[in-house]
């Protein structure tokens, strides 16, 4: 085993050296917290220390004093502005063209119920096989009600959707395709733009989950071109437990997607409340009912410090706290049988990486145990979420030295 001091060592260089080391200190830590090494932020962000006051003075400032005027005084427009903003500052996309709303779940039925409607006479929708189960599940069951066949693209788990797959995959049938930007399972980063000009070419719409992207990996929408994207909040935008997702729909769709979801917020004059549904003008289309005000609040504290601290520089720290992950997993697990189950060339890689061995799934409970947080996706994957800004290098040494301690015990 190559020597603990020394990767300790270079951490603690690391660290010195991240231009965004100050952003640590900016998230809570609770007194008498347990927690050693916190490693799964591609699944849950750290809380900010603003969001503690943000909410509290919105609670006191806003919502006590405001009560129900605060629909008219500013929160109606919440979805469109917050989306604007989240678009500026990480998606790539020109205002107008992102809302936020609903969870990723209901707003990719609600995008991909929009693109099949607006592809009538193809009859197919090309997936792949270890995209996240809800995008399979809900594409599955889009299926069964559009009368529609799934086109499965085999992938391995390992890596993930390349666009000579997608090319020998689609056809004048394909109406919509579906694939992740980031796969959930080993972090494999997909070409986007040329798998959606592939598609295109096809004459099929494209619609992007962007869960695991967003807020770590600099991302293009607009000079992708893309059709359709979603993706949550909660993971590196650091918005909470069940913040609301987004949804962004090019500008050229506007007025010709209609999604499937008809309520009142989403009609073009909601106070109306007459007879028939009318879709509001652009983006604001996709909503249904009432918008997660309160919800949106840990968001805007997230995009305070992503806008501050710039998406180039987060992906910069990110590959570096990859790279030093990967660095350790060589020096220390690989001779006991754990194989690295992602991309080692850092443009294919995302913001985090997955070790599998056989009995991983108990190894990661003795990891929770000990204060290590990574997570664990079956059958035998530990998976590490290295988030730029609340991470640090020593962090990720203190974690991995703690899982080479239970892997060289467990031989």
């Amino acid at each position: 085993m190559v020597d603990l001091a020394d990767l300790l060592d270079k951490a603690h260089a690391l660290d010195d050296a991240d231009p965004l080391r100050g952003f640590r200190d900016r998230f809570l830590t609770p007194d008498g917290s347990d927690i050693v090494a916190y490693l799964d932020g591609n699944s849950l962000g750290r809380p900010a220390l603003a969001t503690a006051e943000r909410m509290d003075r919105f609670i006191r400032e806003q919502w006590g004093r405001q009560l129900i005027r605060g629909w008219t005084e500013g929160w109606f427009d919440w979805p469109e502005e917050v989306g604007n903003r989240l678009g500026r500052v990480a998606l790539g996309a020109d205002p107008g063209q992102v809302v936020v709303a609903d969870s990723t779940t209901v707003l990719l039925y609600k995008l991909a119920r929009a693109a099949v409607d607006a592809r009538p006479g193809r009859t197919e929708i090309v997936l792949d096989t270890d995209n996240f189960p809800t995008d399979r599940y809900l594409l599955e069951g889009i299926a069964a009600e559009r009368g529609l066949t799934l086109t499965w693209i085999d992938t391995d788990p390992a890596e993930g959707i390349t666009d000579d797959q997608v090319a020998g995959a689609v056809g004048p049938n394909t109406a919509l395709v579906v694939f992740s930007h980031v796969a959930y399972r080993s972090g494999y980063l997909a070409d986007a733009a040329a798998i959606t000009r592939t598609a295109q070419d096809a004459g099929a719409l494209v619609l992007w989950d962007l869960s695991h992207s967003v807020g770590s990996v600099p991302v293009h929408l607009d000079s992708w071109n893309a059709d359709f994207a979603v993706g949550c909040t909660y993971k590196y935008l650091n918005g909470g437990p069940g913040s609301p997702a987004f949804g962004y729909i090019n500008r050229r769709h506007h007025g010709h997607v209609r999604q499937p979801i008809w309520g009142w917020i989403g009609h073009r004059d909601p106070f109306a409340m007459g007879p028939g549904y009318q879709p509001a003008d652009g983006v604001r289309s996709m909503l249904s009912g009432t918008p997660p005000i309160l919800a949106m609040v840990p968001l805007l504290a997230g995009l305070d410090m992503l806008e501050e601290a710039g998406i180039d520089a987060v992906r910069a720290k990110s590959l570096r706290l990859t790279d030093y992950a990967l660095e350790l997993v060589d020096a220390w697990l690989l001779a006991h049988g754990v194989e690295l189950a992602s991309p080692r060339h850092p443009d294919r890689r995302g913001g985090h990486i997955t070790v599998r061995r056989n009995d991983f799934r108990e190894i990661n409970t003795h990891l929770w145990h000990r204060g290590v947080i990574p997570d664990f996706r079956a059958p035998d994957g530990i998976r590490l979420g290295l988030a730029p800004l609340s991470t640090s290098f020593t962090e990720v040494h203190h974690g991995l030295s703690t899982l080479a301690e239970l892997v060289a015990s467990k031989r």
